[in-house]
């Protein structure tokens, strides 16, 4: 536990009430930031960040509103709830888990451990699909694993005439996704169930576009631990990460329009293997495009 110490809390709650730091009053806002920030300090590199979207979604408020509010009191029930939101922090759960939510492109999608939590480097593939849709564009889209849905939502959010299939193994996943498709009011994208392309049925496709931000993260692979609350599933795939790369690259011309594209998400050291891949398999025009980071990320081809 850190030094510093939070307001005094009921006597029916956390084992670990202590004096209000001085100085402050003791049950306002700007307390209880300050106790949750130091509480997280050792356990987040955006502990304070991570402070205020936990209370702001509490209070029904946008982040950036709180400091207007740094003065107001705060309930018992909703002072219970805050601390035990920051002690699931503090072990290492992501705030997206805790909150049930994550934005994505222009959607904010309900999320839960069914599910990655969407990644704003995903966005790549998103702008690079959407550059292969022209606006208007009744073309067919497949999107395979398709999560929470991020991907085909996003895609479907920017070109509503399109048609789009999303498939994940996982059902748990797939109720999530048709949440999210119901949330927004989104009608053009379908879902089912099934691995990779033997989720489809002999009147799927051809389609013009096939994406995809399949699992990659090798087994073993240190960073795990870090990712202990998200899926396994949709995490690792073999002993280089690239089994299921492999299996959609094998795949994947049989079910595309001769000039259809397929689009891969990959770890940042992976471009040139997966690049190799789909050059093995007859792709052309293939390239890789780099994240926010500047890290390779996103990898395609074309079906000649």
């Amino acid at each position: 536990m850190n030094d510093a110490a939070p307001p005094a809390l009921p006597t029916d709650a956390s084992p670990r009430p202590v004096p209000a730091p001085q100085g402050l009053a003791p049950g306002v806002v700007a307390n209880w930031l300050d106790w949750a920030a130091a509480e997280l300090a050792a356990h987040s590199d955006s502990a304070r960040a991570d402070a205020e979207t936990l209370l702001a979604e509490l209070l029904g408020s946008a982040r950036a509103q709180l400091r207007l509010r740094h003065d107001e009191a705060l309930e018992a029930a909703t002072v219970l709830r805050f601390a035990s939101w920051i002690e699931r922090r503090r072990n290492g759960e992501p705030v997206a888990y805790i909150v049930g939510r994550q934005g994505f492109w222009t959607l904010d999608l309900v999320i839960d451990t069914a599910v990655l939590i969407p990644r704003p480097d995903t966005e790549t593939l998103v702008e690079w699909a959407l550059s292969l849709l022209p606006a208007g564009t009744s073309g067919r889209v497949l999107d395979l694993g398709t999560g929470s849905g991020a991907i085909a939502l996003a895609v479907a959010s920017e070109r509503p005439a399109a048609s789009v299939l999303a498939t994940d193994v996982s059902d748990a996943a797939l109720d999530v996704a048709r949440e999210n498709a119901r949330r927004h009011g989104i009608v053009s994208v379908h879902f089912r169930s099934g691995a990779w392309l033997a989720a489809l049925s002999p009147d799927d496709g051809p389609f013009d576009l096939m994406v995809s931000n399949p699992p990659y993260i090798a087994e073993g692979d240190a960073h795990l631990a870090a990712l202990r609350y998200e899926p396994r599933l949709a995490l690792t795939s073999g002993i280089d990460g690239l089994d299921a790369i492999r299996e959609i690259v094998r795949e994947a011309q049989a079910h595309l329009k001769a000039g259809g594209w397929l689009l891969l998400e990959h770890g940042h050291d992976q471009g040139a293997a997966v690049r190799a891949l789909l050059e093995s398999a007859g792709f052309t025009a293939v390239e890789t495009r780099k994240d926010f980071g500047s890290n390779d990320r996103v990898t395609g081809g074309r079906k000649p």
